[in-house]
């Protein structure tokens, strides 16, 4: 028997309707010893919404109740929700009646962790909802819902399906060898491992947009002193961020913004001027410059015709000649535009986003997790070996790289996760989801 647990699922704070969930076993005993419907009911009916009065501790609220019978609700057990006035203590108040009455308060996420329990949604799922939750971009919001939808789990699980195709022709020549069985066909084993294998690490290269999808991109603004840099920050956030002056050297630090393009968060940097001859504190920005410009992503290099790209640069380089509607576009550059009018900007945002995802779809599936891709990574580890060593080491050996990549794959689904991993994923949400 589950016990009930309960909480607010709203956020906290003041607002229009504030919602009190009871999962368990009991949930709606419990309910019923503190609602009064408004009317006479016999019987409550599931995924009906009751209109009456909710008892809280020492006072009483006018609201709805609605009842989702087992196995047919988000945790897959009797769950009730009320649906009260909007105010911080009387949603206080009445979870504290619901506690009175037998009930536990429920920990970080644990609705959600038994509705995984009991088979309602995959762990994938689960990771998914959290991301889109806190998704601060429409890319990563499409990408947390393909995980809540379990696009990858039934990747993951067709995947699996073939490696335990190949597993038990393995098992029943190794368990009936006496068997007029045709045998083995090795070469058509390599050919289904090598066609699994690549839909692994089709997965695998996916993570290098994936994580840009999660994290957004960090996009370096650099160049000589005067080449408008602070300008084109500004006019790609769309509003004024950083100072711009003729004046060479005005900016002295890094100066950050965010822009959404296509759906991708891109973390702008505008980076001090690079020159000799700089001042102390100057050459203190200078400096940061260069850090931000190591690191970042994307580097968009202005130039006015002249000057080369900073070295030591890890991300791709945009050559951008800005100040187009006044100065003739010179020497080597990939794209021209004003920052000052607006030319060109479209153009250079496309360049921007086909430099950091390339082509985005929403049919595809993206990794965005770290541990999927972890996960992944051995399992097309396990595959390789398996491959490679086919004709070498005998059938049983095989099977052993095979099902080591088949617990791999599971534990993204969650099947062979392990305690460890169950609760770091449940650690991310909030109370009362």
């Amino acid at each position: 028997m589950q016990d009930c647990i309960s909480a607010i699922s709203t956020p906290a704070g003041t607002g229009g309707v504030a919602i009190i969930r009871i999962s368990g076993d009991d949930a709606l005993q419990v309910a019923l010893k503190m609602f009064v419907p408004a009317g006479k009911v016999t019987v409550f009916e599931p995924n009906r919404m009751y209109a009456g009065k909710i008892a809280g501790e020492g006072f009483t609220d006018f609201g709805f109740m609605v009842y989702f019978a087992a196995p047919k609700s988000f945790t897959g057990e009797n769950t009730v929700e009320f649906h009260c006035h909007g105010g911080v203590q009387i949603a206080r108040g009445i979870l504290s009646k619901t506690v009175t009455l037998g009930c536990r308060l429920a920990e970080r996420g644990e609705f959600t962790r038994r509705a995984f329990l009991n088979g309602k949604l995959t762990l994938s799922s689960a990771e998914g909802m959290i991301d889109m939750i806190n998704a601060e971009s429409l890319a990563l919001l499409r990408a947390g819902s393909m995980l809540y939808t379990e696009k990858l789990s039934g990747e993951v699980k067709k995947i699996q399906s073939a490696l335990t195709d190949i597993l038990a022709a393995i098992a029943a020549e190794l368990d009936y060898p006496e068997e007029d069985l045709d045998g083995l066909d090795l070469q058509k084993i390599k050919r289904e491992l090598l066609l699994v294998g690549g839909e692994i690490d089709g997965l695998v290269k996916s993570y290098g947009s994936g994580k840009k999808i999660k994290s957004g991109v960090s996009v370096a603004i650099c160049g000589r002193p005067n080449t408008g840099k602070s300008s084109l920050l500004n006019a790609l956030l769309g509003y004024d961020k950083a100072i711009v002056s003729n004046r060479a050297g005005t900016t002295r630090d890094a100066v950050e913004g965010t822009v959404e393009i296509d759906g991708v968060s891109y973390n702008l940097t505008d980076t001090a001027g690079l020159r000799e001859g700089a001042g102390a504190v100057e050459k203190i920005g200078i400096e940061r410059a260069k850090n931000a410009i190591r690191t970042a992503d994307i580097v968009l290099f202005l130039t006015n015709g002249k000057g080369l790209p900073p070295s030591g640069v890890s991300g791709k380089i945009i050559k951008v000649f800005n100040k187009c509607d006044v100065l003739s576009p010179s020497g080597e550059y990939d794209i021209a535009v004003s920052a000052k009018t607006g030319a060109g900007l479209d153009g250079l945002k496309k360049m921007l986003s086909s430099a950091a995802i390339g082509e985005t779809s929403l049919d595809k599936t993206y990794i965005v997790e770290e541990r999927h891709y972890s996960a992944l990574v051995r399992a097309s580890g396990a595959l390789g070996g398996a491959t490679e060593n086919i004709g070498k080491l005998t059938p049983d050996l095989l099977s052993v790289d095979i099902k080591e990549a088949w617990d791999a794959l599971g534990e993204i689904t969650g099947e062979t996760a392990s305690e460890e991993i169950i609760n770091a994923v449940f650690s991310k949400f909030c109370v009362g989801k």
